[in-house]
């Protein structure tokens, strides 16, 4: 999944349980032969410290890069987006003071 498209917008949980489930496919399957489950995905999305091998889940990821935007929207108040937004959204808000 391209990760410009996860920082600009909130991708349905069923996509990125989809999008897993083909990650998981990729190590479980073999042209059509099921390999052995030799350990669970939520344990392969844990921490490589806890014993993982740090796989990350999508949904995580999506929130996070949303996260940043966002922060980077707070952050610089005078940023093209920042005030594109805030003329968008908050007009009626600014100009009532």
């Amino acid at each position: 999944m391209p990760t410009y498209i996860m920082s600009c917008f909130l991708v349905p949980s069923s996509v990125c349980k989809e999008t897993e489930g083909m990650m998981a496919d990729f190590f479980w399957h073999n042209k059509g032969v099921r390999k052995i489950h030799w350990l669970a995905w939520n344990k392969m999305c844990e921490s490589k410290e806890d014993g993982g091998l740090g796989f990350r889940k999508l949904n995580t990821v999506n929130l996070a890069m949303l996260a940043k935007q966002i922060w980077r929207i707070i952050s610089n108040p005078d940023s093209l987006l920042s005030r594109l937004l805030k003329h968008k959204y908050f007009r009626l808000l600014i100009s009532s003071w």
